[in-house]
């Protein structure tokens, strides 16, 4: 703003020393007071316009000020709104940043989920290929002990059947049941019970003690050759003289006599013969007692006894303790009891692996078996 030149006051009157009055003066007098009030009232305007030019000089500085102040704030503003705008440009370029980051993250989400997708497929695979393996393990597991099951059946079924060892029958129906056992299947429990049922009917089969039955035949073959012939004139029980054809052939035997002579006493002959009989029964009996024959070992006994006792002293101690013995021998016989029919369980264990192999049980069936074992004649 310009500044208002103050009005300068004009200078007073300068007194003079009072002189007589004259009546100019008097006039003059008189004007005096009209004249100092104007001063006055010049003085007083004076005042109240530098007051006035002080108060628009301090308001146009007040002004300047604000305006200095508000060009400053402006400045400052603008400063503000500048470094506003850089920080709103890097806050975009963060969130650039930060938007390829998500894109990034995402596409690396993206792909961390395929990969966990892909490995829990793998791992679904890996699961269901231990599955099969360990079915597949069980499975051999179970076929390779029911094949021994089997085969230890079929064993102990033919060590019986041709040798007449029950003690190895019931050795191998024990490993057969030891086998099964170890099955992890239930569906083979019925074979297990029809097992035990043919292992207790074999351990009711009594077997003769070899050892000590040949070391027997073989003593008594050598007392055979010592043991004395029958008397002549001592009578012979027959047991075929029982009933009515027995007594007609006695008596016509009693008339009718047809003989061959060869020039031998007829009792001579008749005990050289018998004590080769017996020697060969003797021998039989030792060679069906090795070949587990039971019946032809008793049949051979039960003629050795009849020979004897028609062709040789009973009173000799030999006669007595050789007889004593043949019945002892005789006692030891599976006749006492019924041969087991062995061949069921081995039968069931077919069956039952069959009918396992056609619903697609892990158990394949091995060799179709044989027949079950027949009685013995």
């Amino acid at each position: 703003m310009s500044e208002t030149t103050p009005v300068q006051p004009e200078p007073a009157a300068t007194s003079t020393p009072a002189s007589p009055r004259t009546p100019s003066q008097a006039s003059i007098g008189r004007a005096a007071p009209r004249r100092g009030g104007t001063i006055a009232l010049a003085l007083l305007v004076a005042l109240v316009a530098l007051a006035g030019t002080a108060y628009v000089a301090w308001r146009g500085w007040q002004l300047e000020q604000a305006s200095a102040a508000g060009g400053r704030a402006v400045d400052d503003l603008r400063q503000q709104v500048g470094n506003l705008g850089l920080q709103v440009n890097n806050l975009r370029d963060e969130r650039a940043g930060l938007r390829q980051r998500l894109a990034d993250a995402d596409g690396v989400n993206r792909s961390l989920r395929e990969d966990v997708l892909g490995n829990a497929e793998r791992t679904r695979n890996l699961e269901d290929a231990v599955a099969r393996l360990s079915e597949r393990s069980v499975s051999g597991h179970d076929t390779m002990l029911l094949d021994e099951a089997e085969s230890l059946l079929r064993m102990g079924r033919e060590r019986f059947v041709l040798f007449n060892d029950a003690g190895g029958a019931i050795a191998a129906y024990t490993s057969a049941d030891q086998a099964l056992a170890a099955v992890n299947d239930g569906a083979y429990s019925g074979v297990r019970q029809s097992l035990n049922a043919e292992r207790e009917a074999l351990s009711k089969v009594k077997v003769p003690a070899m050892a000590h039955d040949l070391s027997l035949l073989s003593a008594m073959r050598g007392d055979l050759a010592q043991m004395p012939y029958r008397p002549v004139d001592m009578p012979v029980a027959d047991e075929g003289a029982q009933g009515f054809f027995g007594r007609v052939g006695h008596a016509l035997a009693g008339v009718i006599s047809i003989q061959r002579d060869d020039g031998t006493p007829l009792a001579m002959a008749d005990g050289r013969l018998a004590r080769e009989l017996a020697l060969l029964d003797l021998a039989q009996a030792q060679a069906a007692l090795l070949a587990f024959d039971d019946k032809g070992r008793t049949d051979a006994l039960r003629r050795v006894d009849t020979t004897l006792e028609r062709n040789f002293d009973p009173s000799d101690a030999r006669v007595r303790q050789a007889r004593a013995q043949i019945a002892d021998m005789l006692l030891e016989t599976t006749g006492n009891v019924a041969p087991p029919q062995l061949g069921a369980a081995l039968a069931e264990l077919s069956n039952a692996r069959s009918v396992h192999a056609l619903h697609g049980a892990p158990a394949a069936p091995a060799a179709a078996s044989s027949a079950p074992a027949q009685g013995r004649p």
